[in-house]
This record gives structure tokens, C-alpha cells and sequence, in this order.
């Protein structure tokens, strides 16, 4: 009988089109004849984190949670994995949930079968985190500068943070009653608990020096030029806090509305329930799916006399009390979107959870034009199938229908607010930057986040790390550093040997050739993740066997559950469970002793380091004199960690 194609589980391709003969290994073995060549063991920055805006080094912390790289004697493996990943990201246990995770989609697993579910170990990380109480290590003296960071959302507390560890006072101003940004307004609490969040943002102001002055807007209540006279540099993080209205006919209508003022009016708690049958959400982004499933969730009543303007809710002039909630019943929730639903922006897992949530989805489709009754007012949505030109959307002609619309939201971008900043405003409602996160022609300016170009939160977060570093160089007087190619936190192999006690020796200055025998170098070991990311086609993707991954565990409501529905849908995996799916990484670019290269050379070259000499980085090595270039440790190095580069 044949096998079905759900059966096959093909986890590689040993060779190209076209290459199908299989080498002779006693040919493979004789090579070294014409090669010369020796392994040299090369690390390499992986896709993942190559893909990841904050830079963060995921293989690193992937290491640790499956126990290759071992903590300090005094530490537990939760600790150092959470203190090696908020090296770059202080936010572990929201990102664990929210981010959309590039670093999964550029996971090299996908060529054997699925990625590597990154986004929910990091959410184990920092939930251990958060259960056991870890704090950031002690922050060094301060300098004596200080910094104005405008806006306490991702990046801006992310540049409070990195600031920090450098030792730089700062002063985080921000126009609302709590810090977080999108994070605490823009995003639903059952998709980030709010004592997990305020937890994560209290532990970097437990680093001290970070002062915060909330219900401040800067240029309203503070001018720019006293700013400049308080701090020796000023970071803007102001976000995009404004959504777009559509841009159609009638699309200023009082019942139009912005996706961020409906998420800001449901998660300050203006609005605990709706008064309207149908809801119409424009989008295909993660913003519009938070609104949709928030609709859902919220329900609508039919007393008497709430209000005759759903919008009055999302305003705030309407005050609820649990009567009224208890009479709710489910609303009528559409989404739109330009894009066929595998296309959208939003987070695949996303769409199908808003699917099964009771939500429509109507694909394909673009607004034409909003119908409106006599006095005004929004009462239904016309739409057209779509197609494009070039990157135009256009309507079909004939296609045309209308979707009832008691309130229309608008979730197709948003935009800075620069009003009382128009010296900082590019023309477009957004602020230039240099590679280097400076305002250009604005000497002591920077600034990062979604006001240069509105992305994902994790992007923030890493401009609040590279705008530190510059900062850092300005308030010395230097020249900012050229940022490497691959501008991402790496391993450093010093920093490992220091680690563990095996500083290399000093330099004497009078040895340049033959570090074989020396001390005071790693002699086979070269450095390459800050100009090189590892392609899958360098591994040896036929030692990993088809392994499944281990989902966290969700309970999202069903259409008929939804109505009042707030709790949190997924579940963090289990140590046991989170161990498992770290061991899935393939450690691309670096050694996860696997031995395959000390059980295969067949001279005996490739030996283990003595475990007293070993380290991350550091397992195993050459040994030249018998090395005769045959390359078998290369092509069975299943991380493509080792290069034949050594000789003619």
C-alpha cells in the first residue's frame, strides 16, 4: 500500500537537483591529498535571531534551558536563562506572548519540519522569572548624566533600562496614569495579564536612577526647550498613538472610530459593554484582530436608554454597572481585510482564534464608502471585491455590496502626534533618524519606537538598546561605533571563559604564528555572528529526527462562550515541557556537542577539550599533525559549525 503524504515524514534533502550520486567515504577520506584544508570552528549568528528587532540571542538562551550551557554554580537554569535573555529584552514574559516572533518564521527547523516555538520558552523564562522573583543585577554608579526619555512605552522603557546598565540617570515623561504604552492600552489583558506587565516595568525602575513624571505631555505641559535645559539628551519614544480614519467617503462620521481609541477605551475601562448590533472592523493586522475579539468579548445590551451612540462609549461619557453587563448578549463582529486570510498581517494563530470566536472574516475586500442616514450617521459599510495594481488596492467593478454597520472601526495604521513638537515633525507625522538613532540636524536628540516608522514592539525594543549605546558614546564626547553588520547581542566566547575561570593568558607581544600551543589564544576558533547569518544549507539536517513540537496548551472560548470571556487563552509550558522544545533548537552557527565530529574523523584529529579546559564555545578541537583535510567533520557537523578554512 502507499504511504500517504500525511505519513511521510521527510526531514531533509541530503543533495541539490541534480546531484544524486552518493560520495565514496574512502574518497572522502583521501581528499586531504588535494585539499590541505583543516577544520576551523566558526560561529555564526542563527536566523532566528538574525529575524529578532530586539537582537536577542535566542540560541543562547535555548542552550541553557536544555542544559548545554550550564549556569554558575549558585544560579539555576531559570535564572541564567532569564539573565542572559534580558541582556537584550527586559519584557520576557509579555513578549512571550504577544510578539509575532520573525525569529519563528526564520527558524532553520522549518526545513525539517516546524520551528522551534521560541515565543513560548521565552514566555517560561520570564514567567519563572515572575514566580521567583529575579531581579536585574545591581546597576552600576550612576555618571552623573541625565536623559529625558518622552514616552514610557516598549522603547522608551527599554531605553531607560539599557541606559541604565550604562550607568545613565533618566527621566521617563509620560502623558497617561501608568507607563507601558501599547502595551498597557493598546493590547487586551487576557493577551498580557496586567500584574505580569506592571511586575516587568517595576523591575527596571527597581534599578534606581529612572525617575517618572505620569499626566506630563511634553510641549503641552513642558516645553521642549526647558527639557533641553534639565538633560544632557533627550530620547523620543512618543509612539503612534493616533489611528487613521478611513479614507473613504463619509469616513468622518461620528461612529467611525480608530482601532487605538477603542482598545485605549476598553483597556482603561470605559467601556465594559456595547450597545450596538453590528460592529465592522477594517484591517487584517494584529490591531484588528485585538478589536474584533475585544467586540466579542464585550457584547451588546438591549435595555432601554443606555445611549443612542455606540461611540459615546468608546468616548467615555456612558457609565456601566453589572446589571447591564449581565444583560448582554453577542454582537454582530465583521473584520475586512484587503489581503486573503493566509496573507494578513496579523499572527496566523491570531486569525484562527478570532475565527473561532464567532468573528466573520470577509477577505478580498477593500471600503468604497460609508452609508450614512440622514442626520449623519454611519449605518452601514459599502465594499468591493479588490485587486491590485502594483501596490494599489482597486475595486472590481460590479462587485459591490453593504455590510450593516452600527459602528465602524478603523484599523488600518497609525500615526504619530506631534502637536506642540512641530520642530521635530518630518512632514509626514513622523521624526527622521540616522543609523544611529539621532534627530538629524538636533545635536543630543534621539529617537526611537513606532514614531519613525510604526512596527512591532520588539522593534522598539531594540532601538531603545542601539539609541543607549549612542547615547552612551555622545555623553562621553565620541564618535558613535560603526553598528556590525549583524547588529544583534552575541555570544562572546571571552566572556564564557572568564565565566567559568579560564581567562586566556596575557599577550607578550612576541608570538604572532603557532597558537596552537598557547594560552593566551582560542587557536581554531573564529568569531563571524557579527557579519554572517548561517543558511540552513550549511547543516547536516539529516542528524535531526522528525521531532513534534510541544504547543502550549490553549482554552480560547468558542463563539457561544466568548461573551465576557477575559481570561487568558494559553497556558506556559512546563519546565519538562519547555526543556523539550529547547532541545528541538539545532544550535545553528554554534557547537552543541553532539560528538559527531569527534566519533567520525577517522584519524582521530578532532578530540574532545579536557572538561577542565572546556567551555560553550570550547568542546572540542584539532589536532593538525594528524589532520589530513578528508572534511568528514564538516559534512557531519549537523550546525554547521565547522569549516574547512585552515591551509591552502
Amino acid at each position: 500500500m502507499a504511504t500517504s503524504s500525511d505519513d511521510m515524514k521527510l526531514t531533509f534533502r541530503k543533495f541539490k537537483d541534480g546531484d544524486h550520486e552518493r560520495r565514496s567515504w574512502k574518497d572522502a577520506i583521501f581528499e586531504g591529498d588535494h585539499s590541505h584544508k583543516c577544520p576551523v570552528y566558526v560561529h555564526r549568528t542563527p536566523p532566528c535571531q538574525g529575524s529578532c528587532p530586539s537582537g536577542e540571542d535566542i540560541r543562547g538562551w535555548l542552550q541553557i534551558v536544555r542544559g548545554i550551557e550550564k549556569p554558575p554554580a549558585d544560579m539555576s537554569m531559570q535564572e541564567y536563562a532569564f539573565r542572559r535573555s534580558t541582556s537584550a529584552n527586559p519584557f520576557p514574559s509579555v513578549m512571550g506572548r504577544v510578539c509575532p516572533a520573525p525569529c519563528e518564521s526564520g527558524c532553520n527547523r522549518n526545513e525539517v519540519e516546524d520551528f522551534v516555538g521560541i515565543n513560548s520558552v521565552e514566555q517560561f523564562i520570564g514567567d519563572s522569572a515572575f514566580n521567583q522573583g529575579y531581579k536585574f543585577d545591581a546597576a552600576p554608579a550612576l555618571s552623573g548624566k541625565r536623559v529625558a526619555i518622552i514616552g514610557g512605552g516598549p522603547g522608551g522603557m527599554s531605553a531607560a533600562y539599557h541606559l541604565r546598565k550604562r550607568g545613565h540617570a533618566s527621566t521617563i515623561f509620560d502623558d497617561h496614569e501608568e507607563l507601558g504604552g501599547m502595551m498597557m492600552y493598546g493590547i487586551p489583558e487576557y493577551r498580557v495579564p496586567r500584574n505580569i506587565l506592571r511586575h516587568e516595568i517595576q523591575r527596571i525602575l527597581d534599578l534606581g536612577g529612572i525617575d517618572v513624571r505620569l499626566k506630563t505631555r511634553v510641549g503641552k505641559d513642558v516645553s521642549m526647550e526647558d527639557v533641553e535645559k534639565e538633560f544632557d539628551a533627550v530620547v523620543w519614544a512618543v509612539g503612534c498613538q493616533t489611528g487613521r480614519k478611513l479614507p473613504v467617503p463619509g469616513g468622518d462620521a461620528p461612529n467611525c472610530i480608530t482601532g487605538v481609541d477603542f482598545l485605549e477605551a476598553f483597556n482603561t475601562g470605559r467601556i465594559k459593554v456595547l450597545s450596538t448590533d453590528n460592529i465592522v472592523c477594517v484591517g487584517g493586522g494584529d490591531t484588528s484582530i485585538d478589536v474584533v475579539s475585544v467586540a466579542r468579548r464585550l457584547g451588546r445590551i438591549e435595555a432601554e436608554n443606555i445611549t443612542d451612540n455606540p461611540e459615546d462609549m468608546i468616548h467615555g461619557y456612558v457609565a456601566h454597572d453589572s446589571a447591564m453587563s449581565a444583560m448582554r448578549t453577542g454582537a454582530n463582529v465583521t473584520l475586512t481585510s484587503l489581503f486573503p486570510k493566509e496573507k494578513m498581517t496579523a499572527a496566523e494563530h491570531e486569525v484562527h482564534d478570532a475565527l473561532h470566536e464567532g468573528v466573520t472574516i470577509l477577505d478580498g475586500v477593500m471600503p468604497v464608502e460609508v452609508v450614512l442616514n440622514d442626520k449623519g450617521r454611519a449605518v452601514g459599510l459599502k465594499m468591493a471585491k479588490c485587486q491590485f495594481e502594483g501596490n494599489k488596492p482597486v475595486p472590481v467593478e460590479g462587485t459591490e455590496f453593504v455590510l450593516e454597520a452600527n459602528l465602524i472601526v478603523s484599523a488600518i495604521g497609525q500615526g504619530g502626534d506631534l502637536s506642540g513638537l512641530e520642530s521635530l515633525d518630518n512632514g509626514r507625522g513622523f521624526i527622521d533618524t540616522d543609523k544611529f538613532y539621532q534627530v538629524p540636524g538636533k545635536q543630543g536628540h534621539f529617537v526611537i519606537g513606532d514614531i519613525i516608522r510604526p512596527h512591532l514592539l520588539t522593534t522598539a525594543i531594540g532601538h531603545g538598546a542601539i539609541a543607549a549605546d549612542s547615547i552612551d558614546h555622545y555623553l562621553s564626547h565620541e564618535e558613535p561605533i560603526k553598528r556590525p553588520r549583524v547588529d544583534v547581542h552575541h555570544f562572546k566566547l571571552l566572556n564564557k571563559l572568564q565565566e567559568v575561570g579560564l581567562n586566556p593568558e596575557a599577550y607578550s607581544g612576541e608570538q604572532v604564528r603557532g597558537t596552537s600551543e598557547s594560552k593566551f589564544a582560542v587557536h581554531n576558533f573564529e568569531d563571524r555572528s557579527a557579519q554572517e547569518i548561517i543558511s540552513h544549507e550549511k547543516l547536516f539536517k539529516g542528524h535531526f529526527p522528525f521531532t513534534p513540537r510541544n504547543k502550549r496548551s490553549e482554552h480560547g472560548p468558542s463563539a457561544d462562550e466568548v461573551i465576557g470571556h477575559f481570561q487568558e487563552r494559553m497556558d506556559c509550558l512546563t519546565e519538562e515541557q519547555a526543556v523539550a522544545e529547547a532541545k528541538r533548537c539545532m544550535s545553528c552557527g554554534m557547537c552543541f556537542e553532539c560528538d559527531n565530529c569527534v566519533i567520525y574523523c577517522p584519524q582521530t584529529a578532532v578530540y574532545r577539550v579536557p572538561k577542565k579546559e572546556a567551555a560553550t564555545g570550547r568542546y572540542v578541537a584539532t589536532d593538525y599533525a594528524k589532520c589530513v583535510g578528508c572534511h568528514i567533520c564538516a559534512e557531519v557537523c549537523p550546525t554547521g559549525y565547522i569549516d574547512m578554512a585552515m591551509g591552502d
